[in-house]
C-alpha cells in the first residue's frame, strides 16, 4: 500500500486537531459556568491558569505539538503586560496553554461570533477590541484599566496586532506599550519559537512539531513617556528580531499611530 502523502497527513492532523479544540469547549463550558455560579465569579483564574491548560492537552496532542515553558528568570508574581509573537495559527493553543497566573487576554473582537468565545469570553472577564477602530479600541482598553489594577491581573497582548502580516516579525503597534505606561506595570516578552514553523499565519494546516515559549524577565517601564514610547518599542521589537533569527531586516519599526491598540 503506498503511502499518504505528508501534506494529507497535516490536513488530517489539523482537521482531527481543530476537532478536539472545539469538543474541549464544548464539554467544558458547562463545567466552567458551573464553578463561575459556585464561586460567584471568583474561581476565574483558577480556570485561566489550571483549566484552560488541560483543556489544551488534547489539541497538543491531537496536532502533534510538543509544549515546552521556558522561565528565564524568576516566576512573574507582580501584575505584567505579557506581549508575544503572533505569526501562526498555533498561537491560540499554545497560548491558553501557558496557564499564567492572573491574566486576561486582549483579542480581536471577531472572535465573539462564535458562541462558546463570547460566553466564556464574557464571564471570564477577557478584553475584545476593534482593531480596525483605533479610538474605539483604546477606549475599551481604558474601561478596563480600574478592574485590572483594582484585582491585580496581568494582561496579554500581540502588539503584532494579527497573525497575518509580512516577515516573520511584523510591525508593532502601540497598544500594548501604551497600557504598560498607563498602568505603571513592565512588560514580559513571551517569545514562541517553532510556533510559525509548525503554522504559519493565514493557513489552519498544523505540522507535527516542537514549541518553545519563552517567558524572559520583566522590562521595567517606570521611567517610559510617551515621548519615548517609539525608541523602547523598537527596542523590545529588536530582541524579537533576535530570537528569531532575522539578521537582514532594519531595526526600524512601522509604528502606527498613538491612539492605535
Amino acid at each position: 500500500m503506498a503511502k499518504s502523502p505528508p501534506q494529507t497527513i497535516n490536513y488530517l492532523r489539523s482537521g482531527w486537531a481543530i476537532l478536539v479544540f472545539f469538543i474541549s469547549f464544548i464539554f467544558a463550558t458547562p463545567i466552567i459556568l458551573v464553578l463561575l455560579i459556585l464561586s460567584f465569579g471568583t474561581c476565574t483564574n483558577f480556570i485561566i491558569e489550571t483549566v484552560a491548560p488541560l483543556m489544551m492537552k488534547p489539541v497538543l496532542a491531537a496536532a502533534g505539538v510538543r509544549l515546552t515553558i521556558k522561565q528565564h528568570g524568576p516566576r512573574i508574581e507582580q501584575p505584567v503586560v505579557y506581549i508575544i509573537n503572533h505569526g501562526s495559527t498555533v498561537d491560540l493553543i499554545t497560548i491558553l496553554a501557558l496557564g499564567l497566573s492572573r491574566v486576561r487576554f486582549v483579542g480581536k473582537w471577531e472572535l465573539q461570533y462564535n458562541p462558546i468565545f463570547f460566553l466564556l469570553g464574557r464571564l471570564t472577564g477577557q478584553v475584545f477590541i476593534k482593531r480596525q477602530k483605533s479610538e474605539r479600541a483604546v477606549e475599551t482598553l481604558k474601561k478596563s484599566y480600574t478592574r485590572i489594577q483594582e484585582k491585580r491581573l496581568s494582561v496579554l497582548m500581540a502588539p503584532e496586532g494579527s497573525r497575518k502580516h509580512k516577515g516573520i516579525i511584523g510591525p508593532f503597534k502601540k497598544g500594548p506599550f501604551r497600557m504598560a505606561i498607563d498602568l505603571d506595570y513592565p512588560i514580559v516578552p513571551v517569545y514562541f519559537e517553532g510556533n510559525r514553523a509548525l503554522s504559519s499565519g493565514g493557513s489552519m494546516v498544523f505540522k507535527s512539531g516542537h514549541v518553545t515559549a519563552h517567558i524572559y524577565p520583566p522590562v521595567d517601564t517606570s521611567n517610559w513617556t510617551l515621548e519615548t514610547i517609539e525608541q523602547h518599542i523598537r527596542d523590545i521589537r529588536s530582541c524579537y528580531l533576535n530570537w528569531a533569527g532575522v539578521k537582514d531586516e532594519p531595526v526600524e519599526t512601522e509604528i502606527k499611530n498613538s491612539r492605535e491598540s
